[in-house]
């Protein structure tokens, strides 16, 4: 009988094979190829003077965190994430809670941003908003979700990466490894350390 840490680490060997990627229209690319295609997005956006934003509830907040500050500094591109306490509390007393992500986007997001929207099940009614504020701000959208793989959040990305599995666990730790992978591709092709 395998132990619970054997068969977690099992779980995400396999999930890992299983992350799938697809791009705005649909197509699916292995996932080595959408790591590639969605860092070559970043670099060109961040290139031409776009920003990248990150939001996402709970974990995925502190994911968001985490990757604001590495895309900045280890990037060397501009990179944020909105997810302040005082912001973010002033926004739900002000404005409810739906509308979290959806207002320091509208504020902040200019057309060639990238809005990085991390939601496990993909249904979190305040990433959709933000997601649908960076769309009319003329910002691209790229996702990461995991759950059900007819998500709305997964519907509304340029550039989607899903989790096939119904756990948080596997897929917030699955999230973070993509993220940290499309970092380290980035600063790879700029030849940084």
């Amino acid at each position: 009988m395998k132990s619970s840490a054997a068969a977690f680490y099992d779980t995400l060997r396999a999930l890992t094979r299983e992350i799938v990627y697809t791009d705005a229209s649909g197509r699916t690319l292995p996932l080595e190829e959408g790591i590639e295609a969605a860092a070559a997005w970043i670099v060109e956006r961040t290139a031409a003077g776009g920003k990248l934003m990150f939001v996402g509830n709970g974990a995925s907040a502190a994911i968001s965190s985490h990757m604001g500050t590495d895309f900045w500094k280890a990037g060397g591109m501009r990179a944020m994430a909105f997810n302040d306490i005082a912001g973010l509390t002033c926004i739900g007393n002000d404005f409810g809670y739906p509308h979290l992500f959806e207002k320091p986007v509208e504020m902040f997001a200019d057309p060639g941003d990238i809005l990085v929207c991390i939601s496990s099940s993909g249904r979190s009614e305040n990433v959709l908003l933000a997601a649908g504020a960076a769309r009319a701000k003329g910002a691209g959208v790229l996702t990461l979700t995991g759950f059900k793989a007819d998500n709305p959040l997964r519907a509304l990305g340029d550039a989607n990466f899903y989790v096939p599995v119904e756990a948080y666990g596997p897929v917030e730790v699955l999230h973070h490894s993509v993220c940290h992978c499309l970092l380290d591709t980035i600063v790879a092709s700029k030849g940084r350390k």
